[in-house]
């Protein structure tokens, strides 16, 4: 795409919140698990709002509606509208509504969010194959999805029907730990009929167009807890963003990075939105050093050397191994390293 490699997190002088103008936060492992709010999101968001930043919610779930979630988050202790919530089945219904005549029929294999999304872009919900519809869209149905919905997707794919996916996602964190997501869903209606689907959600274009579309956002910083989501979507969006700990990705994930996936801030969780983020200097020849902390690669592993907060370790790690990792993730091994940190 021509833009240069990340070789390192981002310092920030200022607090992101004054630095940024719109906060995109995906939802699953950021602001909440399992609905219940993850530590330190209520009162982050609220002093975030407080202070002037505009906060949108930016979900690859496509089973809730956005009242549905505006109510979820409020009950929470985070006022929320409906229309500061985007939904990946709200992308899909614009896609879909592009290609298709208006009013045409579509097979919903997914939940109400889907229905309530396609209805606002004047298309017609269908529950059969047998309905003659213009196209399939597929999203998240929660744990009580029939496996008969899958075979009336194939029914209608095998026909030639077009298929569209709201994501791809192959787990979604919950309150017991992580489970199958859409993506994995999706899966199933790949093997059974070798199709491929038009897919809108987060990291790809769709989304991201939507999400713009309707927050209007001029310096949006995107917040995420998937590097392959929300952190890929900033990256195609040309966008900024910070990952958050509080979900999916852990430390070697992080370490070993492409650049697509490499973050700009990286912090524990939605409290760095509050505070500047500090910056890493050095370089190979010497080392990486954030806080008390220096970073380097050795030949097989990487290296910490000093003490001090252990985000300030892996900031500096990550340095060195996307140094070293270059225009590929990096494999050098970061675990003793990262034991160090308690990562």
């Amino acid at each position: 795409m021509g833009r240069s490699v990340r070789t390192s997190p981002d310092g920030s002088d200022r607090g992101l919140s004054e630095a940024y103008d719109t906060a995109l936060l995906d939802l699953d492992g950021v602001v909440y698990a399992g609905g219940n709010a993850i530590a330190h999101a209520v009162e982050s968001l609220a002093t975030a709002g407080s202070g002037g930043m505009h906060l949108a919610y930016v979900t690859n779930n496509a089973l809730r509606t956005p009242d549905a979630v505006a109510a979820h988050l409020s009950e929470l202790g985070i006022p929320t509208d409906a229309g500061d919530v985007i939904t990946s089945a709200q992308a899909v219904a614009r896609l879909i509504a592009e290609q298709v005549p208006s009013g045409a029929r579509v097979l919903v294999i997914g939940g109400e969010g889907l229905r309530v999304a396609l209805r606002e872009r004047g298309l017609e919900p269908v529950e059969s194959a047998d309905d003659d519809p213009a196209a399939v869209v597929q999203g998240f149905g929660g744990p009580e999805l029939p496996w008969g919905r899958f075979a009336e997707a194939c029914y209608a794919i095998a026909r030639g029907v077009p298929w569209y996916a709201s994501n791809t996602d192959l787990t979604i964190p919950g309150a017991r730990g992580i489970a199958p997501g859409n993506g994995a869903a999706v899966e199933v209606v790949r093997i059974a009929t070798g199709a491929d689907p038009q897919v809108a959600g987060k990291p790809l274009p769709p989304m991201h167009r939507e999400t713009i579309l309707r927050t209007g956002a001029k310096r949006p910083l995107v917040v995420g807890d998937r590097l392959d989501t929300d952190i890929e979507g900033a990256f195609n969006g040309d966008v900024d963003s910070l990952l958050v700990l509080t979900g999916v990705t852990d430390g070697r994930q992080l370490l070993a990075a492409p650049p697509r996936h490499r973050p700009t801030y990286v912090d524990a969780d939605l409290r760095g939105l509050l505070t500047g983020q500090p910056e890493v200097t050095g370089d190979a020849d010497g080392g990486f050093r954030c806080g008390g902390w220096t970073a380097t690669a050795g030949d097989e592993r990487l290296e910490l050397d000093g003490d001090g907060e252990a985000l300030d370790g892996l900031r500096a790690l990550c340095a060195a191994a996307w140094t070293a990792g270059g225009e590929n993730g990096c494999t050098l091994d970061g675990g003793k390293a990262l034991a160090r940190l308690g990562l």
